[in-house]
């Protein structure tokens, strides 16, 4: 029987996605709602990589996307009350998250992309979507540059594999700023317990947050607990302890990922998210299990107002016309 490859128009629950299969592999692709890969399953073995709403709780989801599937942050995670210097300007974003005095998880992520294009060939399937800001987007009356990020997610036999791209089309120097807040299910095959599944996290040093309570950082690094360095070692649990910790990254083997390995199963699930990521987050929602976020990103959290050398902290800069890109991918093999 000849493998099944293609992409189409359908629905995930009630929302309209783009489906892409290629043999065992499936997902899908909300353009209304930040380009968020929602879905990526192994349908032979029945597993459900990332968390997905269900369809009850789809109106939640729309209310806050930012803990399932992949969402994209542009610019990502915390910035103090706000506030954005960049090139002798302080821009203000709005703070919305209130109760910290933050603005937080930027602009994208919420709002409608489009689909430029979607198709399959006798090896893979893939979707492109693309989201310009230009004077008149209502994001630029917050964050006034002019950009273009572009999505192209591909599934094959190799699993599946995330493009991104940000473009600076104005004549300002573009602020480079972005991470995925990628929720990833664990376990993720159905017969599994928590106590079945360790991880691995290719971590460097982690950034001490300030005692208020508030998610920013320091500027300075804490020791490891021996627990995070099971971490490195891919072999502690992802509800060790409660985590919403932030991490330099450091690449073991020349890779920058995270593994999650199903002892049970036999299964690894791989996550190589490329070395332009420097920083990782890890959040595990005060571990209750289910599901945690190991969340590749560019900078440091509220790196422009932390007084350290941009290129310690992934303060990017783009001058018009530069693009930056980067590649991942999500895939399973035996462990057997």
């Amino acid at each position: 029987m000849s493998t099944v490859i293609r992409a189409y128009e359908g629905t995930f629950h009630d929302e309209q996605a783009i489906w892409l299969q290629a043999g065992s592999y499936e997902a899908a692709v909300l353009p209304a709602i930040g380009a968020n890969l929602i879905a990526f399953r192994d349908t032979s073995r029945r597993y459900a990589i990332l968390r997905e709403p269900g369809e009850a709780e789809m109106d939640a989801f729309r209310a806050n996307p930012g803990i399932h599937g992949i969402p994209v942050l542009f610019p990502p995670n915390r910035y103090d009350a706000g506030k954005f210097p960049w090139e002798g300007t302080t821009y203000q974003l709005p703070v919305n998250e209130k109760e910290r005095g933050n603005h937080l998880h930027g602009f994208v992520h919420t709002i409608p992309w489009k689909v430029e294009r979607y198709g399959a060939d006798e090896a893979e399937s893939r979707v492109t979507l693309s989201l310009t800001v230009a004077e008149g987007h209502p994001i630029y009356e917050q964050y006034p540059f002019e950009f273009t990020l572009t999505l192209e997610y591909t599934l094959s036999e190799e699993g599946l594999r995330q493009r991104v791209s940000v473009r600076n089309d104005g004549p300002k120097r573009l602020p480079c700023l972005l991470a995925f807040h990628t929720a990833i299910n664990a376990p993720f095959a159905p017969s599994s317990r928590t106590s079945d599944v360790s991880f691995k996290l290719t971590i460097g040093d982690r950034w001490e947050m300030g005692a208020d309570g508030r998610m920013l950082p320091t500027g300075r690094f804490q020791p490891l607990s021996e627990g995070e360095k099971k971490m490195r070692e891919g072999t502690q649990s992802p509800f060790f302890e409660s985590m919403d910790n932030h991490y330099t990254a450091r690449t073991q083997n020349g890779r920058n990922y995270m593994e999650l390995t199903d002892s049970r199963e036999g299964a690894k699930l791989v996550y190589d998210v490329g070395t332009g990521y420097k920083m990782w987050m890890i959040w595990n929602n005060a571990m209750q299990g289910g599901f945690f976020c190991p969340e590749p990103q560019i900078n440091l959290v509220n790196a422009p107002n932390v007084d350290l050398p941009a290129e310690e902290i992934g303060l990017i800069g783009l001058e018009q016309g530069e693009v930056w890109e980067e590649t991942s991918r999500l895939y399973i093999i035996n462990n057997a």
